[in-house]
């Protein structure tokens, strides 16, 4: 049986990396970082001079991870998920975490102004689980508090679990 694929979202911050690469480090699946993949292949249209960040090229980034996305066992951190195939993946975790939390975070990040509001607003409304509700079937898609490091090895299990069920 193909093991599963597995995607990481949510607002900026949240810890979807560090989560991404325990997961890795604990299962023999393949850790894919959509932001440094970019990065090493300059998979960009453009840069946003609001935000002060490049424009991912959305479909080279599909073309680049189609062949990896085949054989199952990839786990995907990206902070969006709409443009991903639905086909790709088996479960989705969307990480949610407190705002007093996620400010700390992203101001420690060099996160100001607008952009470190907005990404508290996305946070607020819930922004990336709606997105991963309407993109992805219902019953695939999981929210996982995000605040502390316990609530980091709770989520570690409980993805172990889920991911071996698949």
């Amino acid at each position: 049986m193909k093991r599963p694929n597995i995607l990481l979202t949510g607002t900026p911050g949240v810890g979807k990396t560090t989560l991404g690469k325990e997961i890795a480090l604990r299962t023999d699946f393949t850790y894919i970082n959509v932001g440094d993949m970019a990065k090493e292949g300059e998979l960009y249209e453009g840069f946003d001079e609001e935000y002060e960040c490049p424009i991912l090229d959305e479909d080279r980034v599909i073309d680049e991870m189609e062949d990896k996305m085949k054989d199952g066992g990839v786990i995907v951190d990206y902070h969006s998920c709409d443009f991903f195939p639905e086909r790709w993946f088996n479960i989705v975790f969307v990480l949610r975490t407190e705002n007093s939390f996620l400010y700390n975070r992203l101001e420690n990040r060099g996160y100001k102004g607008k952009k470190l509001q907005d990404n508290i607003q996305c946070e607020i409304f819930q922004t990336i689980y709606e997105e991963a509700m309407s993109s992805y079937k219902e019953e695939i898609v999981h929210q996982l508090p995000s605040n502390t490091p316990e609530d980091m090895e709770r989520n570690l299990d409980q993805i172990m679990q889920i991911q071996s069920r698949v």
